[in-house]
């Protein structure tokens, strides 16, 4: 099992539905500075596995500000970036400007607003814990050209493999808001089974970030279950960073290790 289940009752929350859209609106520059990118091997795998190329159509769900979907541009890809919160999307509509072939889409996982059987390849990066399995998966479906493959991507943090992220775990589920509730670890096999609908195939890869203590600030402020820098709490929690960051650091920087896990179908 790689991820947690938590309790149905916040799964199924229509408030916690309905916030998730804003959730990031004010982890914008943190977000776009501080979050990890994805390692090579991720798409030499969309390459070997889900028959990429430079012809292919991508529709990035949950885009963000367009992290993963830099990847698919400079590859020359068509990426439909579809991405509800107003302020992620100008975010990539600013960072990836450059790119002719970046489309940016204000929609859902639900609704994309994209045409029937007009893209080769629908993946979601660090985003699909936010969505509704069943209506998402019908409007994947729709999307997809026959034979077009669905991939769920995730950064997940490694917890307890060195003394530093041991003790960075407790030092969230003590600061955070609502970590243990919004956490994407919280899908299990059998919530992937359950959304694939039949066999699905996986891949895990290796992922590193080396942060100073303001990178370790901005990685902490860029995750929407931690309080803001206008937080009452926030000063005291920056003591604590720091504290921690100054027992771990070698040469100024310390290490947040990450599996990347990649779950993908041919539909």
């Amino acid at each position: 099992m790689y991820y947690r289940l938590p309790p149905k009752t916040l799964v199924r929350s229509n408030i916690f539905q309905m916030n998730t859209v804003e959730r990031f609106s004010n982890r914008v520059e943190n977000y776009v500075r501080y979050r990890p990118g994805y390692p090579s091997e991720v798409f030499d795998l969309f390459k070997t596995k889900m028959e990429l190329s430079t012809d292919s159509v991508i529709a990035d769900i949950g885009s963000g500000p367009g992290i993963s979907a830099r990847h698919f541009l400079e590859n020359g890809n068509t990426v439909y970036c579809v991405e509800p919160n107003a302020a992620m999307r100008a975010a990539a509509e600013s960072l990836l400007a450059a790119f002719p072939n970046f489309k940016s889409i204000d929609g859902t996982s639900e609704d994309t607003s994209l045409s029937e059987a007009s893209v080769d390849i629908v993946t979601a990066a660090q985003a699909f814990h936010w969505f509704e399995p069943k209506k998402t998966r019908k409007e994947f479906i729709r999307i997809l050209k026959p034979g077009g493959f669905i991939s769920l991507i995730w950064n997940e943090r490694q917890l307890a493999s060195t003394p530093f992220l041991r003790e960075y775990e407790a030092f969230l589920i003590e600061w955070a808001n609502d970590y243990e509730q919004v956490r994407h670890e919280n899908i299990d096999e059998q919530r992937l089974a359950d959304f694939f609908g039949e066999a699905f195939e996986k891949a895990e890869f290796r992922n590193l970030q080396r942060l100073d203590l303001d990178g370790l600030k901005g990685r902490l402020l860029s995750s929407s279950y931690m309080p803001s820098e206008d937080d009452a709490r926030f000063p005291e929690l920056f003591r604590n960073l720091r504290i921690l960051f100054d027992k771990h650091s070698e040469n100024g920087k310390i290490e947040i290790l990450y599996d990347t896990r990649i779950f993908y179908q041919q539909v």
